[in-house]
């Protein structure tokens, strides 16, 4: 890798995913703040008001009710996933596959697995499911709220799934494994992924080797206590 790429292989999280999974939904950071560190990325809103994925510097919400609309600077969010994208290399998965077989198949190639990597895929599906939370009260715990989210299915689908992975050492700050975002090329769908069927995609990626994190500092983060062990709450809540 080059010294320039090194300058940019930088990933931002606005939080520690800890947090969102404890029922700290408000933070309050507007998206001004987070585009000063990436024009690529994934997280929420303000009280978990639907899922966000940002691309080439645009954000875009994703709301319970299935709706995506383009938001400003100006929203708010309490965990943010960013980094400015520059994949150093690309592939072509052909042929429709399990959801399994896709995860292993943009596994396979990484050099390691204990650095972070941001992937962009765009293409053609058979099948996506997709969650979008929805808009929540602080401090119930993330895996409740998740038994109640509206789930959405989709066929033969054009778009992009946005996201990253993250070694399973780093797991109190990201979502451990791989973390993406899906949303369509007509705008009109998206949400977290919870499972597709790729049939012809390009897969961009982009090796990260830095993790900038910002601690939040409102009171009800600062006294929190973080000591129980939240594992088996985030596996269930975004898987």
């Amino acid at each position: 890798m080059t010294s320039d790429n090194q300058s940019v292989s930088r990933l931002y999280l606005s939080a520690p995913v800890n947090a969102i999974v404890e029922g700290i939904y408000e933070e309050r950071v507007p998206f001004s703040e987070i585009k000063r560190h990436g024009d690529f990325g994934l997280g929420t809103f303000d009280l978990l008001d639907g899922e966000m994925v940002m691309l080439d510097g645009r954000i875009y919400q994703m709301t319970a009710d299935g709706c995506v609309q383009e938001v400003g600077d100006d929203a708010l969010t309490p965990f943010a996933c960013v980094t400015f994208y520059r994949p150093e290399e690309h592939a072509a998965l052909d042929g429709e596959m399990s959801y399994d077989e896709f995860l292993r198949r943009l596994r396979a190639p990484l050099p390691s697995a204990n650095i972070f990597y941001a992937f962009r895929i765009e293409g053609e599906f058979a099948y996506m499911k997709v969650r979008s939370v929805p808009k929540s009260e602080c401090y119930i715990p993330l895996v409740e709220i998740a038994k109640e989210q509206p789930v959405f299915e989709f066929h033969d689908i054009r778009g992009t799934l946005a996201g990253f992975y993250t070694p399973d050492f780093m797991a109190s700050v990201s979502v451990p494994g791989m973390h993406l975002h899906f949303l369509s090329d007509d705008l009109a769908h998206g949400g977290h992924l919870l499972e597709c069927r790729p049939r012809r995609v390009r897969v961009g990626v982009h090796p990260i080797h830095t993790l900038e994190l910002a601690l939040p500092t409102t009171s009800y983060y600062l006294g929190w206590n973080f000591q129980r062990d939240v594992a088996e709450d985030l596996e269930k809540a975004e898987k």
